[in-house]
Order: C-alpha cells, then structure tokens, then sequence
C-alpha cells in the first residue's frame, strides 16, 4: 500500500474555513498523505502573513494556502472610487507577491493561492468586456496576472477554482445565502475544492502519477481490430470515432508532458500494430509509447511486467480501460492503481478524466518531453543486455559517461522532480520543493551535486542527486542521496561515492555521515552505507575519506 506522510498545513481565508480545513485533513489519505490541517484566525490573513511572529510561523508549516474570495474582492471594489476600480487587479497582484515574498523570508512553507472564479455584477452588460473598469474585466485581469505571476515563482501554486466553477457551474460553488448567514463562500462544490487541494499538496510531496496505460479495442478506437478489421475501426472525424480521436489527443498531449505511456491489451500483436502503422486517423504512433504489452495474457499479469520494466510504484500508474469485467479484475488484483470508472458512452470519457485531475504536477523540466525515448532506450538496452556473457562486460560495453554539476536555475526543475517523486533509491526521502533547491544553491554550508548520465545508445538525463551538509570543520553530513531507478546496477552508486569523496578531500573534509530513514518504499537501500564501506554507528554510518580506497565502476568521469 501506499507510504503516508504527515505535511504540516495552515488554511487562511478571508471567509469561513472550517469545513474546507475539515474535509481537507481526511483527504490525504487517497494519495498517502497525513494532512495535518490548522486554521488561522477568520479574515486575518495579511496580519498572520506579514507579522513575523505570528502564530502561522510558530506552527512551522509546511504548507500555507490563502483563500481571498471573490465576493470580499467584490465588496472591496464596491467601496472604490472609479480611478481606483481600475486598478483592483494590479493592487492585488501586489498585494499577493507582498505576502508571498513574507512567507519565503521567514519559512519553508510552499504557498497555494486559490485563484477567482467568475462573477459579473451587471453594471456594464457585455460591455464589461470593453471597460477596465467593470469587476469582471478586473477578475479576467487578475486570474490572468496571477498566472503569469506563477510561472516565475518557484514555491508558489495556485488551485483553480475558476475551472472548477467553469466544470461544475456556479450554483454549486457559491450559495448566496451561505455566504450571507453563515460567511461561506464555497458550497456544494466544496469536495472538488478539497481534490483539487489535495492533487496539489500531494504533487509537492512526489504523489503524482507517472505511467497512463491503455487499453486497444472500444478504449483507444471504436469497435475490434481482430474481428471488425482496420477499415471498419471508429476513429477519426466522423460519429464516436471523435471522441476516441480526442481521446487520443489527450493521451498525446500528456506523453508529451512527460507521463509514460504504456498499452496493456488481449489481442494478436501483428493485427494490433496496424492502426498505429497505417491507419491515417489514428493520433497516437508508436514512438508515443514507451512500452507495448499486447498478448493474450492476462491484463492483470502484463501490468505487472509494465511496472516491473518501469520500475515505479503501482500507485504511480493510471489504468484505462471500457471493460467494467476489465477494471475491476485489475481493481482486485492490483489495488494501489487507479483505474478510472470510465461513463459507458465514450463521448463523455474525457470531460470525466478532466475532472479527476489525475496527473497534477508541481513543476516540469525539458527532459518531461524525451522520457518516453528515455524508456525506449532502455527497453533496447534489456534486449542488448541478452547479447552479453556476463553483467561486467555489457557494463563496459555500454561506454558509460558521468557528469555532475551543482543546483542551478537551469536544473533545478528536473532537480525538484527526483526529489518529489523518488521513493525506492532514497537514503532519508526528504522532499524539497523547487524554491528549496534554489535555495541551497546559494547556500555557503551546502554542498549540491546533480550527476547525469550518457552512454553510446543514449542520454539518461539527470539521475542522481546529492546534497552535502557542513557539519563540522571535518565533516560532511549526506543529506540527501537518491537516484533514479532506470540507472540501479550500472554501477552508479559507487561512481557518485567516488565523486563526493574527490570533492570532500579536496575541501579538507575528513568525514562522510550518512543516514537511512526507513520508509514502506526504501528497503532497497537499507544495506546501501555497508556495502560501500561506510562504519555503523549509533544512528549514522561514517565514512573516512582518508583511507578510502576508490570503488571499481564501468562509468567514466566526463570532466
């Protein structure tokens, strides 16, 4: 099952909060996250935020979300003269990177912003599309600024209740009489509210998912390849073959983005290669996929290979399928996957898959869009591995190259994303956020290492993370080391070991302390320390750089 982990969470809101901060603490727990969730005082969230000894701070969190509603920035306009009206928008955008440059200079804390859904109080009619003035021109201006703000703020997310209102509609979201007797400004759709919040704490803390696997027949195209043929197969412009054609444009679009697309389906391979090759309305091609299990096994065992070639947790795996029969085999068998209750008409399949925000993410880096060549080469790599009499001569047959340099504004969103997401190769799995890494980069006592790696079929990207922490005038404490799974048994834990000792010697340090926190995910690594020569002691390993003897490895050093 799932590791859980308790995140620390302030909830300030300029209206009432108490049922958001209840629901929100019990809704962790789907993506294995204990959300511990406090509210600060009712409508006091510049006075918490801006007073550094406030009671937000002595809590420590380490997650703040700010909830401005729309109908206090309503009533606030209301109360404007009309030069001031005009400026509602840019006034808050100040007002928000105010608080936002207070949170960062006094904590840790990443901060979510709820943006505002609409509201049009018909002074203007359409003609508030025209006049700055009008509130609804200004709410457009401010959402609008608000993501532009965003994207140059490491640390700072924002929840998007104005899609949820857009999906759901107004009456669900807003009450009017709640908000009148009661101060609420969010009602039936309060549950989507707390999805989305928890989507977005729980992609800060590595709970994204990775790898979409599809099934073939009446999933990606209407109808039976293997009985119907390829010609008479819904795909494309016409009837139902839309909505599988968007479908699959969906589908793109998040390979694209970097989730691992994988298909899991019972038919002949040959028959079902047909569409991807010469079919002219198909969407998705095979260099879409990074893995293609099509066989008359069952769905549940060819799952179970996927991830195994992978090497990622089921719970990072979504699951989609139009056999009920299907689903809940896998559903049986597997319980950590999510598998989607797809609606039985596929022309509703995607405005419901938009609706569960499967696949949230806190940031993206350039490597997003080449993972799927990533696990293609490694697929080419197992089959090579066959050709080779022994594991040491396919090493160095591999012509291994290794880099390392420190955290910087160009790595720091790959950097970020091995830090939230990996779990198996991970000495104390201690998340830190992309306004964290750049952080430490700038830090005296911090020593950061992002190794990459290449060999003659391909580029690995960035695999590897260290971070070195000054505890001593001879020690160095190994806060973090973690690695991706695609790169175990190439020889690249005792290349990085090589390489951070080089370093500490050079700087005089004598030391290396280590530690491992155990976690349901990290067995793996229990006996890392011991097999690489480090001494136990009470709580830590210890390593001296001065006797240590440099571990054999097929990777070479590019410097």
């Amino acid at each position: 099952m799932c590791e859980v982990s308790a995140v620390r969470v302030v909830l300030l809101g300029d209206t009432s909060t108490q049922l958001l901060a209840r629901l929100l603490s019990s809704a962790g727990a789907g993506c294995g996250l204990l959300l511990s969730v406090t509210e600060a005082g009712f409508d006091q969230i510049e006075r918490e935020v801006l007073d550094p000894d406030s009671e937000l701070y002595r809590r420590d969190p380490q997650v703040i979300i700010l909830f401005h509603s729309t109908q206090r920035l309503l009533e606030i306009y209301d109360r404007l003269s009309p030069g001031e009206q005009d400026q509602l928008a840019d006034d808050r955008l100040r007002l928000v990177d105010e608080l936002k440059s207070a949170v960062h200079a006094r904590c840790k804390a990443s901060l979510i912003y709820y943006n505002y859904p609409e509201t049009d109080d018909a002074v203007f009619g359409n003609h508030s599309n025209k006049t700055e003035r009008s509130f609804l021109f200004q709410l457009r201006k401010l959402n609008y600024g608000l993501m532009t703000y965003a994207a140059g703020q490491p640390g700072f997310y924002i929840v998007d209740l104005a899609t949820i209102q857009n999906r759901i509609g107004r009456p669900a979201l807003y009450r009017p009489m709640l908000y009148i007797h009661a101060a609420m400004a969010v009602s039936e759709a309060l549950p989507a509210v707390v999805a989305a919040t928890a989507a977005c704490i729980g992609a800060l803390f590595g709970r994204s998912k990775k790898c979409l696997v599809v099934d073939l027949d009446n999933t990606l195209w209407g109808g039976v390849i293997g009985d119907d043929g390829m010609e008479h197969i819904e795909i494309g412009s016409l009837g139902i073959g839309k909505a599988f054609s968007a479908l699959q444009y969906w589908i793109k679009k998040l390979a694209r983005r970097g989730i691992i697309l994988a298909v899991c389906s019972k038919n002949t391979e040959s028959i079902a290669l047909q569409p991807f090759r010469e079919h002219p309305d198909m969407v998705l091609g095979l260099d879409d996929i990074a893995i293609f299990r099509v066989n008359w096994n069952s769905k549940v065992d060819n799952l179970r290979d996927i991830q195994a070639v992978l090497n990622i947790g089921f719970d990072s795996m979504v699951f989609l399928d139009d056999s009920p029969f299907e689903r809940e085999m896998v559903r049986a068998a597997i319980p950590d996957i999510t598998v989607p209750e797809l609606p039985e008409d596929p022309a509703d399949w995607l405005e419901f898959l938009y609706g569960l925000n499967l696949f949230d993410t806190s940031s993206r880096s350039d490597e997003d869009a080449e993972r799927t060549k990533l696990y293609q080469t490694e697929a080419l790599r197992a089959v090579e591995r066959r050709d080779y009499a022994g594991e040491e001569a396919f090493l160095s047959g591999l012509e291994m190259v290794s880099r390392w340099e420190p955290f910087n504004t160009f790595n720091s969103p790959r950097v970020a994303q091995l830090c939230q997401r990996s779990n198996q190769f991970n000495l104390r799995t201690v998340r830190y956020t992309e306004m964290d890494i750049l952080r430490m980069a700038g830090e005296p006592d911090r020593f950061t290492f992002a190794f990459s790696l290449d060999d003659r079929l391909g580029a690995y990207g960035i695999i590897c993370l260290v971070i070195l922490e000054t505890v001593s005038d001879e020690t160095l404490f190994i806060d973090t080391w973690l690695m991706s799974c695609r790169v175990l048994q190439r020889g690249m834990e005792q290349f990085t070991l090589n390489s951070i000792v080089d370093f500490a010697r050079k700087r005089g340090f004598r030391f290396l302390k280590g530690e491992y926190l155990p976690t349901p995910k990290n067995q793996l690594v229990r006996g890392h320390y011991e097999k690489l020569g480090f001494q136990p002691g009470d709580a830590y390993w210890l390593l001296d750089t001065g006797t240590f003897q440099t571990l054999k490895t097929e990777i070479r050093s590019a410097s």
